[in-house]
């Protein structure tokens, strides 16, 4: 066979897979307007593929058709520019998620990218991607697990944490709680689920989870509060029922620049008032926790509202002159 004819019969076969990879079913004639050939041609293409271990299958019907399955083994795979640099970046990004895949992570990554053309091998390597430091190791079959839970609507049964009771008194009940959504944040991996003894949603770290076999009952699936939970699980850290709020918000005059406060401002609303004057307006899971957040600064601070962190710093400074006078 000439060069250029190998040429173009490869080039077509990588078309053919790429076409078989993003629809489930496909006409044999359409296949064949599409790659601009004969469907007698589309026919000898997919037993090319087939020799090279591609799973496809063909579609009974009027028109018959192809369709690509799942195989005993792993073939080559194909993926447009976009599909690369996407894999690659979340091959990167997936070294901090402490999902226990770092090693299989990197040489997937060394792997895709040994094959990339030198263009998308640049952007790639132009990305700045850091993974988080400090991320909890979480074993993989754990959050399979769960995930299978998840998907089978199956309660889990586990232990958690590290026990605490004597052991004269015997051993811990199981919990049980209804899976409902595992997400990663911040390095570590938490189980959103509903607790039905307690009739209350609740959050729990995977990695301190140890589970049982076999999964409970199955459940009807219910809607987290707000239907969203990302903003579910960023409420729930800020002490908050609902909202993605702190429960706890108020407002100060503190006597720095403005330069010296919004380094530490987090997710707090700074503003200049005046030279050397800042005005602060943030919040906390408490009011306790608030008036010691703003006692880090070390200057002065008049409280603009509400009366509650007035008394949460009248309280805190009778707890640190107690505490300077060595007393309880």
């Amino acid at each position: 066979m000439p060069a250029s004819s190998s040429t173009a019969t490869s080039g077509r076969l990588l078309s053919l897979l790429s076409l078989l990879q993003v629809r489930r079913d496909w006409p044999g004639s359409l296949l064949a307007d599409r790659l601009g050939v004969s469907e007698r041609t589309v026919r000898r293409d997919v037993d090319r593929l087939r020799e090279l271990g591609y799973p496809v299958q063909a579609v009974k019907g009027p028109e018959g058709g192809y369709r690509l399955e799942a195989g005993s083994q792993m073939p080559p795979l194909l993926f447009d520019e976009e599909q690369a640099v996407a894999l690659a970046v979340a091959l990167r990004i997936a070294v901090g998620t402490g999902a226990g895949i770092e090693e299989a992570a990197a040489r997937a990554l060394t792997t895709v990218r040994q094959v990339m053309p030198s263009r998308l091998r640049q952007r790639v390597d132009l990305l700045e991607i850091t993974a988080g430091g400090g991320a909890t190791q979480v074993g993989t079959e754990v959050l399979l697990s769960l995930s299978s839970a998840i998907r089978a609507t199956e309660e889990v049964r586990f232990d958690y944490g590290a026990p605490s009771r004597p052991a004269d008194a015997g051993p811990r009940p199981p919990r049980r709680v209804q899976p409902h959504h595992l997400v990663a944040r911040s390095g570590r991996w938490y189980l959103v689920g509903w607790d039905a003894v307690r009739a209350d949603w609740r959050t729990y770290r995977a990695d301190r989870m140890t589970l049982r076999t076999p999964n409970g009952p199955r459940f009807t699936p219910r809607e987290v509060p707000g239907g969203d939970v990302a903003t579910f699980l960023a409420a729930r850290f800020k002490g908050s029922a609902t909202a993605d709020v702190w429960p706890c918000r108020g407002e100060v005059i503190l006597e720095l620049p403005i330069a010296e406060v919004a380094p530490f401002a987090g997710d707090s609303v700074v503003e200049e008032v005046a030279p050397g004057r800042t005005r602060w307006l943030g919040g906390s899971w408490s009011w306790a926790a608030l008036a010691a957040s703003l006692a880090r600064f070390d200057a002065e601070i008049e409280v603009v509202a509400p009366a509650e962190l007035r008394a949460a710093f009248a309280a805190l400074a009778d707890r640190a002159s107690r505490a300077s006078a060595g007393q309880r």
